[in-house]
């Protein structure tokens, strides 16, 4: 019942802004109408996009698609939100109601603020923010190290080559010891993957990359998005585990899979193979000599991890809403939506990503990449 109702809100959206179009925009009613079909079918284009027809389209034309189909739904929703405001306006008097109807200067003032609105989204996605972060650890280090850590990278239509090579150029300036990627390295398809050989970009990159998978790389298909982390020299790690010098890398399926690994399941393979024996989940948290470190995408049950001992836990999914308001519908729903967060000695870290999903704006959130020393 609820997925239909949320399935419906879109087209109750649609029907909104159309009909507060046709009453507030001044001009004859054949542009009014044009101005809506094209309204309509640019939201429609999206299920083009999800349905994977753009993969057999000319790539430049697939990227057009995909761009105008999934930017629409947020242009929808800031439309939506003001006409609910103007709407709430009309009805405690602060707004004539003759304001509503055929005005040149509120329909001006409507199309500008969403130029500009969205002109500064998408100018603000492409500055990534570097965001720092200091760990210390009580167990044994030879030497500090650096961690660049990312999620959610969304290679595919909207982010191409060009993109990932600017990001990579980013990582290498940073001369990390480690890269750590939480999930969603693809974005759907993996057509222009291929096309433009990302994975040859993505071995660039000098320093060993881990990650663990996404909930998207299963919207691809798990096989493939596997093959391209093997192109791409990305070590994957499936409810399974890397020793790298000092630190022990944890990488969990994503939720997608319902038979995946419980992190007391993975502590207890890592402390039998490090003391020789399988442990009670109460002596976990001595039993590891290594600062261990848990790739997980999606950030739920954050106690659990906490339980098991682990010192450090990285996810990203959240995107932090990517726009404004929808972020503070993530704060509702995530313990910890983005940014540092700690439970007794554990440490966390929920990225906003580094790429996003469709439309490449970020009104509110921010991309980033986090750069944390660990001594």
């Amino acid at each position: 019942m609820w997925m239909i109702i949320f399935l419906l809100l879109p087209f109750l959206g649609l029907a909104y802004i159309g009909w507060h179009v046709w009453t507030l925009v001044p001009l004859p009613a054949v542009w009014r109408i044009t101005l809506i079909i094209l309204g309509v079918a640019s939201f429609l284009l999206i299920f083009a996009n999800f349905g994977r027809a753009t993969d057999k389209l000319p790539l430049p034309l697939a990227r057009l698609v995909y761009d105008v189909g999934n930017s629409s739904v947020f242009v929808l929703l800031y439309l939506v939100i003001i006409f609910l405001l103007l709407d709430l306006g009309r009805l405690v008097r602060l707004i004539r109601p003759e304001w509503l109807h055929q005005n040149f200067a509120i329909s001006a003032c409507i199309a500008i603020g969403l130029f500009v609105l969205f002109l500064y989204g998408n100018t603000h996605y492409y500055n990534k923010a570097r965001v720092e972060l200091h760990l210390t650890s009580d167990k044994p280090l030879a030497k500090p190290m650096k961690l660049v850590m990312l999620s959610d990278l969304h290679l595919g239509y909207h982010n191409p080559r060009r993109e990932l090579a600017r990001w990579v150029d980013m990582i290498n300036q940073e001369k990390p010891d480690v890269v750590l990627i939480a999930g969603d390295i693809i974005d759907g398809s993996m057509r222009p993957l291929v096309e433009e050989n990302m994975a040859e970009e993505m071995r660039r990159i000098e320093a060993p990359v881990y990650a663990c998978l996404g909930n998207h790389e299963y919207y691809t298909g798990e096989p493939r998005a596997q093959q391209f982390y093997r192109d791409a020299n990305i070590h994957l790690l499936r409810d399974t585990f890397a020793l790298v010098g000092d630190l022990c890398i944890i990488g969990r399926d994503d939720r997608t899979n319902l038979h995946r690994k419980s992190v007391v399941q993975l502590k207890s393979q890592i402390s039998a193979r490090l003391n020789g024996t399988l442990s009670s989940e109460r002596n976990l948290k001595s039993q590891t000599s290594k600062y261990s470190i848990l790739l997980d995408h999606q950030p739920y049950h954050l106690e659990r991890t906490e339980r098991a001992g682990i010192d450090f836990q990285l996810s990203g999914h959240t995107h932090y809403g990517q726009v404004w308001p929808i972020s503070w519908i993530t704060k509702r729903i995530y313990e910890c939506a983005y940014g540092p967060y700690q439970l007794g000695k554990t440490r966390y870290y929920v990225s906003s990503g580094m790429g996003i999903w469709g439309g490449k704006y970020r009104i509110g959130t921010r991309s980033e990449y986090v750069v944390a020393t660990l001594e």
